[in-house]
């Protein structure tokens, strides 16, 4: 078995080390150093590898996506027809928790007020925040976002979740479908984006669906950069309408210098971090499917390429 590792991003020696102790067989190789021969690729494990690379391999058996989404793979139209595989680790889960509870406090406990009143050095206090009363909004119930939706509502938030089809997720209260977007927004204070990307969620978060939310509500976008019009939030902010945001993810990454969303004081920017594959929790995942397709038994977690997800 070979399977070839295509990734800018990730490093390839930790990935290596952890595939040779489950499949001691295997031919890791790294792009573009140690590809060899493209008869002999078997997998490919990839973040955002070329577009039409994955279709120099004949004998491709599966794709496994280095990241939760999949929309970067997607949008290769070259892209082999063989199983596309979705990332499952637990690490991504609860690195999103940490990153989204982190902002769900910041914005809150009003910390970006203190932090403002801090350059000022003004001493002066706010009412108490009464967590029971702050209404939050996960919009995307997959395996992340259902998690994400369980932990704050554990925290004593008042939880929501808007999706495709109804969820059943303890005390969170579940919106789905199209008609309950906007009964859903109205009642967020907090809006967390944890969509896939696909045509149906391009721009979701623009001038009419941030019009929806309450007056001094906070969008925290750590989906992808696709969800939001970039345009329509900078002047939600700057109108005052919306408190604050925190972006993870954006239209073009790296963000540009020039990007105003770097000097805003009202957005948190940070280069697409809030959660990463740990290989020590990732392999199993990996392990399995191998084995289930040298098996001849069909993958977990396959990307539906008619959802985008």
């Amino acid at each position: 078995m070979v399977l070839l590792f295509i990734s800018g991003f990730h490093r390839p020696q930790g990935w290596q080390r952890l595939l040779a102790e489950e499949l001691p067989d295997l031919d890791f190789r790294v792009w573009a150093d140690e590809t060899g021969d493209p008869a002999d690729i078997d997998f490919a494990l990839v973040w955002d590898p070329p577009m039409g690379e994955l279709a120099r391999y004949p004998n491709l058996k599966a794709i496994f996506s280095l990241a939760a989404g999949s929309d970067h793979l997607l949008k290769d139209p070259a892209l082999p027809e063989v199983p596309l595989i979705r990332m499952v680790d637990p690490a991504l889960i609860s690195g999103m928790n940490e990153f989204v509870i982190h902002h769900v406090l910041h914005f809150h406990r009003r910390f970006d007020v203190f932090e403002e009143r801090q350059r000022r050095r003004e001493w002066k206090e706010l009412p108490a925040a009464d967590t029971a009363c702050r209404r939050v909004g996960v919009m995307g119930l997959g395996a992340i976002g259902s998690a994400v939706a369980g932990k704050l509502g554990g925290l004593g938030f008042a939880v929501a979740g808007w999706s495709r089809s109804a969820k059943e997720i303890g005390d969170v209260e579940s919106f789905d479908g199209e008609d309950a977007l906007i009964p859903f927004l109205n009642r967020t204070e907090i809006l967390i984006c944890l969509l896939p990307l696909t045509p149906a969620t391009e721009g979701i978060i623009n001038k009419e669906t941030l019009a929806a939310l309450p007056e001094g509500a906070y969008v925290i976008n750590c989906a992808r950069g696709g969800h939001l019009v970039e345009d329509d939030l900078l002047a939600a902010l700057d109108s005052g309408r919306l408190a604050g945001a925190a972006l993870d993810v954006f239209r073009a990454e790296p963000l540009p210098r020039e990007h105003p969303f770097w000097r805003h004081p009202k957005v948190v920017v940070t280069p697409h971090i809030a959660s990463l594959t740990v290989p020590r929790t990732a392999i199993p995942h990996i392990v399995e499917n191998i084995r289930r397709i040298e098996n001849g038994q069909p993958p977990t977690n396959q990307v539906s390429r008619e959802r985008g997800y």
